[in-house]
């Protein structure tokens, strides 16, 4: 599984947003600069988690992002599949939807229990946990496991 830039900027975007006091407008371009991300990509971003509901924005003089839920409510799943779509699909399609004839059957079963997986960890994280460095036990759990740091 490969996270793409879309996703890495959106999250961290999330993240300067949510350091920000409630209430208060950033302009884009601080929160490029504070990440080190391309201004015009970000935009786009901000404008997909606009979209989805988890930012507002205001243009002026006092415009820019800010978040539009606290970031308790806000899951690192939901940034996903703000700029993403849904968390994980196979050739566009829901796994639960494929058909798989002979020796692939079971495939399908794997993709369900990969989206499932995945799930377990990015829906019990917030951007809360994350900006406060305190994940979910069983998250850290996982991460801490030696496999989890294996790169293959």
């Amino acid at each position: 599984m490969r996270v793409n830039a879309s996703v890495d900027f959106a999250l961290r975007a999330t993240l300067e947003l949510a350091r920000i006091p409630p209430g208060t407008y950033v302009p884009a371009v601080t929160i490029a600069r504070a990440q080190g991300l391309s201004p015009n990509f970000l935009l786009s971003i901000l404008h997909e988690l606009r979209r989805a509901g988890m930012v507002e924005s205001r243009r002026g003089a006092d415009g820019g992002f800010r978040l539009s839920r606290p970031p308790e409510e806000i899951a690192v799943a939901d940034v996903i599949r703000a700029v993403e779509g849904p968390l994980l699909s196979v050739r566009g399609e829901a796994p639960e939807l494929l058909v798989y004839d002979g020796a692939s059957e079971a495939l399908r079963e794997v993709w369900i229990a990969l989206r499932a997986s995945l799930r377990s960890v990015v829906e019990g994280v917030t951007i809360a946990d994350l900006l406060a460095g305190s994940l979910p036990a069983d998250v850290q759990r996982i991460a801490a496991t030696p496999e989890a740091r294996i790169s293959r």
